[in-house]
């Protein structure tokens, strides 16, 4: 009984900290583009963060800007899976063919418990690495979108068309992804009286490519 008491008294050993979370980043940097840096990580659990200095107008000289988002299932899946077919990054992925034009530097990173390992490259024809850009670039291209069309429904709705059309037309050409990432903005749309009929109609017909209520 003593030693069972005196157990009792023993001080309990900490508790083990959680592992991070395994974490994937994309990050773009491109002088005279727009947005001239931009980055995306995305999370083992589906949540991402993009942060980027697209300018919002032609006077601007760059708009920071983050959003955190819930990446869906499948696109988090398949992001995991090419950066495992690349070895998480290790070793050089650039191409090395000479003149190439230059299309920004690039970086692809993976981050977890155990390692941290990460690539920077111009061009690659590493498949996996060759997928993954061009996912990442184009879920830019859907992010830089709705942050626009935030601006435009706010202070320039009879701009909100064309916008609209232009990523109707690039959302045709597959140029898109993860457009449930920008529903919000574009539910707003359809339910704004205030907008133009054929622009609401335009947002409704991505969400319905999202696969999202309207």
């Amino acid at each position: 009984m003593l030693l069972v008491a005196l157990g009792l008294g023993l001080p309990r050993p900490a508790q083990a900290q959680e592992a991070p979370v395994p974490t994937v980043t994309f990050t773009l940097d491109f002088p005279n583009s727009d947005p001239e840096h931009y980055a995306i990580t995305v999370a083992s659990d589906g949540h991402s963060v993009y942060q980027s200095n697209g300018k919002l107008t032609d006077q601007s000289d760059g708009d920071p800007f983050r959003l955190e988002f819930q990446m869906s299932d499948a696109t988090r899946a398949r992001i995991f899976a090419l950066t495992a077919q690349a070895h998480n990054f290790e070793g050089a992925v650039d191409s090395g063919l000479k003149n190439l034009a230059f299309t920004g530097t690039k970086t692809l990173a993976y981050k977890d418990g155990q390692k941290s390992t990460q690539a920077t490259y111009n061009y690659s024809l590493v498949p996996p690495v060759k997928e993954l850009t061009t996912l990442f670039q184009n879920l830019s291209t859907t992010l830089e979108f709705g942050r626009r069309l935030e601006f435009l429904r706010r202070y320039q709705k009879l701009a909100l068309d064309d916008e609209l059309k232009s990523m109707d037309q690039m959302a045709q050409d597959n140029n898109l992804a993860e457009l449930s990432a920008v529903a919000p903005i574009l539910q707003a749309i359809v339910k704004d009286t205030s907008v133009m009929r054929m622009s609401r109609a335009r947002a409704a017909r991505l969400l319905d490519r999202a696969g999202v209520s309207h």
